[in-house]
């Protein structure tokens, strides 16, 4: 994608990670009351939840339910309908027509309604009150059946079918091809969107629901600012205000009313602080054969004369291409012929030709350690966390063991969980530390950034060994788990509001790649 707006475009040139001063959000999650809806359709915010103070890495956001949108929805026709004088069925088919945009609606029906209703797929009118009739000598196109007492249909276009095969046409573009805001009259050429009155009109209960449920999922995607959530069987949406040009300078977590956390610029998982850009140019590294190239690069060597690839498969330095049969010294690269029987006394080391070979290999072997110092660190987290997971798992028996064990109530022992979701996100945060890392430059504030990471480090480390100690042990390590817990997550924000700050002012670079 080469759009400018595009989330998951390469930063800037000049390696710079550019920001303006942009919307902040917080994790507000699904709140109650009343929402305005702004000019371009949008939920809005309540006033008290942008006066609420926010983190650096924080953004606003609103998660809403499936009948949320819908009541949204149903608004905006009636709004617009009262404006244009017209029926709100056709009236939602062109606000999907133009992708919401109210103000441009109004503006171009009233200057052509004609064009405007053709365009939408809402043309000439040949039967202006449309309804299912009987008609005296009609055969249905599709299935060729006449019968006299036959139930058939037509939209204002005027194309009648009998409504067994008009249902059986509806039906089979909502179960089958899951289509709703844009379905055309069967008739071939004629591009009449169905609406939905006459939808209702033709089908049953299920197909019904299903061509709802269908809408709501059309208007979310044709909103930039809403989003659904990832998680499997997730029926939330959330909206952020974040724009797609800002995705350099934030990085816009949001959280669905069942806590499944994700990125609203890229729908991955929590990422921060490395924002998507960076996220997309690491996972490709982390995938494709680049590091494989690197290797080869490292522990392999071109022919001299014919640049065929050599791959060293001995400690002798005396070196004989299988292809062209040349000979030369694996160390300077130069002829044997000028080694005679000593090779470890090579003069050759200074030749042009042999140091520019020797640079290159140290170049690469160089690139491969630094990327995989990272890479090693970030897998080991991303690890650790499937880990700590996994021990969470095992925890709750051991929560359920030290009640009974104990004098401690249920809700005394939930300390435990606090921790398992520290680890977590913790482990998650420090898993992306490691990739956004690797692509700073080096400079005073990735010194800064080394050392949060380096203190958060140490501190899940700490908590991650009391949180596997013997049941036994966990109730006299209570207020030192909690205490450890409330560290480490304090470490956590300082580390991330750090780098989101940075990162706002444009004071981070990364690497030209």
């Amino acid at each position: 994608m080469d759009s400018e707006d595009d989330f998951m475009s390469d930063p800037p040139s000049g390696d710079e990670i550019d920001f303006d001063e942009g919307t902040q959000d917080s994790d507000i999650g699904s709140l109650g009351g009343d929402y305005d809806h702004d000019h371009d359709g949008g939920f809005g915010y309540e006033k008290d939840i942008l006066a609420n103070p926010q983190k650096p890495f924080e953004v606003d956001y609103r998660v809403l339910s499936p009948k949320e949108i819908q009541m949204h929805q149903e608004r905006q026709f009636q709004e617009v309908s009262s404006i244009i004088e017209l029926p709100p069925e056709q009236t939602a088919i062109l606000l999907r027509y133009m992708r919401w945009n109210k103000e441009k609606l109004i503006e171009s029906y009233m200057d052509n309604p004609e064009q405007v209703l053709e365009s939408a797929g809402l043309g000439a009118t040949v039967d202006p009150s449309p309804k299912t009739e009987t008609v005296k000598g009609f055969t249905c196109d599709i299935c060729y059946e006449d019968d006299p007492a036959m139930q058939t249909y037509a939209m204002k276009c005027g194309h009648r079918y009998c409504v067994d095969c008009y249902s059986h046409y509806l039906t089979q573009k909502v179960k089958q091809e899951g289509e709703a805001a844009r379905i055309e009259c069967p008739y071939d050429g004629c591009h009449r969107i169905v609406d939905s009155k006459s939808l209702r009109l033709l089908v049953d209960q299920n197909v019904q629901d299903r061509y709802e449920v269908l809408l709501t999922r059309t208007y979310v995607d044709d909103k930039d600012n809403l989003k659904w959530c990832p998680a499997p069987e997730c029926e939330y949406a959330v909206e952020c205000s974040v724009k797609k040009r800002d995705l350099n300078r934030v990085v816009p977590t949001v959280r669905c009313a069942l806590e499944h956390s994700f990125c609203f610029g890229c729908t991955l998982a929590d990422h921060r602080p490395a924002p998507c850009s960076l996220v997309k140019m690491w996972l490709k590294k982390c995938e494709d054969d680049s590091e494989t190239s690197n290797w080869i690069s490292a522990n392999t060597k071109e022919c001299p004369k014919c640049h065929s690839t050599i791959e060293k498969n001995g400690g002798c330095n005396h070196m004989t291409c299988r292809k062209c049969k040349h000979e030369f010294c694996w160390m300077c690269m130069g002829p044997w012929s000028e080694h005679g029987t000593s090779w470890y006394n090579c003069n050759r080391f200074e030749e042009k030709s042999g140091a520019d070979a020797r640079d290159a290999q140290a170049r690469s072997r160089h690139s491969l350690e630094r990327y995989l110092h990272y890479y090693n660190r970030y897998a080991n987290h991303e690890q650790s966390a499937k880990l700590d997971k996994d021990l969470w798992v095992k925890t709750e028996k051991k929560m359920t063991s030290l009640q009974s064990q104990s004098n401690m109530s249920w809700i005394e022992v939930q300390f435990l969980d606090t921790a398992s979701k520290a680890l977590l996100a913790c482990r998650q945060t420090l898993k992306w530390t490691y990739a956004f890392a690797f692509y700073l430059e080096r400079n005073n504030m990735t010194e800064i950034f080394e050392d949060n990471q380096k203190d958060l480090e140490m501190a899940v480390e700490n908590l991650s060994q009391m949180f596997e100690k013997p049941v036994t042990e966990l109730g006299s390590l209570k207020v030192e788990i909690l205490d450890k817990t409330t560290y480490c997550n304090r470490r956590r924000e300082i580390l991330l509001s750090d780098t989101a700050e940075n990162l706002k002012k444009g004071t981070g670079c990364i690497r030209g790649h």
